[in-house]
């Protein structure tokens, strides 16, 4: 399988390299085309893949290897419409790496966004600088897990939210809040019902959601649904949320 590899200006390159003289050629550059010499050994000849993490997918054929650039010589491109409806994790902060490890698995699995969210469980709490920081944390993981997955599209973290911009929210998307006790299962929903906008998945802490926090979702919209018997991890049930999604929604 041909190496994956993400450069957020291959549109502007490949359009360029279209609309000049002979065969046309895109550049890999910075860390990717660093890891590509360095550490995957890319050597000429070889196939490889470049895509901008929005849609854009480039095939061919390695024509230089050097530290810090990699030259393709386009075979052929491909274009992926965003999937819809889409699909977007709200994954409360949790101790430990439980967090990044759902962001990281919900990526490869097909999330098309993810939210962080300070819930009124979660141990872990960013301020200010470290909100910022751990979105550029977030993000940094989804990329590489994008890259993993061979995705055309890689997830958007958004800005941390709380409980009072996820009910705001729940007026406008579908909003399903994942709780073991909640009447109605997960599977039980379809496409028809999903609708064609924006789905969030929210996930709590370690301590699950608190009663008051969903009832406030719940007041704003959101529904409240189980995935099973069972009582999932922070970091395990919006993965298996996706999962649970996409196969109803025709993704898998």
């Amino acid at each position: 399988m041909a190496h994956f590899y993400l450069d957020d200006t291959l549109a502007a390159q490949l359009a360029d390299a279209e609309a000049g003289v002979g065969e046309p050629v895109v550049h890999l550059r910075g860390a990717d085309a660093r890891h590509a010499a360095t550490v995957s050994r890319v050597r000429v000849g070889e196939q490889l893949r470049l895509g901008d993490g929005a849609g854009l997918v480039v095939h061919g054929v390695v024509s230089s290897v050097e530290p810090g650039e990699v030259v393709l010589a386009v075979d052929r491109v491909e274009r992926y419409d965003r999937p819809r409806p889409s699909i977007h994790l709200v994954q409360a902060l949790a101790k430990g790496d439980r967090d990044e490890l759902a962001v990281q698995a919900a990526t490869e699995l097909g999330v098309d966004g993810i939210v962080p969210w300070q819930a009124a469980r979660s141990v872990s709490r960013w301020d200010a600088a470290k909100a910022a920081k751990g979105r550029e944390r977030w993000q940094t993981i989804a990329r590489e897990a994008t890259k993993q997955a061979i995705r055309p599209w890689m997830p958007t973290v958004e800005p941390l939210v709380t409980t009072a911009d996820l009910a705001a929210r729940a007026g406008e998307s579908t909003v399903l809040v994942l709780e073991p006790t909640a009447e109605h299962a997960l599977t039980g929903l379809d496409a028809a019902t999903l609708g064609h906008g924006d789905v969030l998945i929210v996930v709590g802490p370690e301590g699950g959601v608190a009663p008051d926090e969903l009832q406030r979702l719940v007041a704003g919209g959101a529904r409240a649904v189980r995935l099973g018997a069972s009582v999932l991890r922070t970091s395990t049930a919006g993965p298996a949320a996706i999962a649970v999604l996409s196969a109803r929604l025709g993704r898998w």
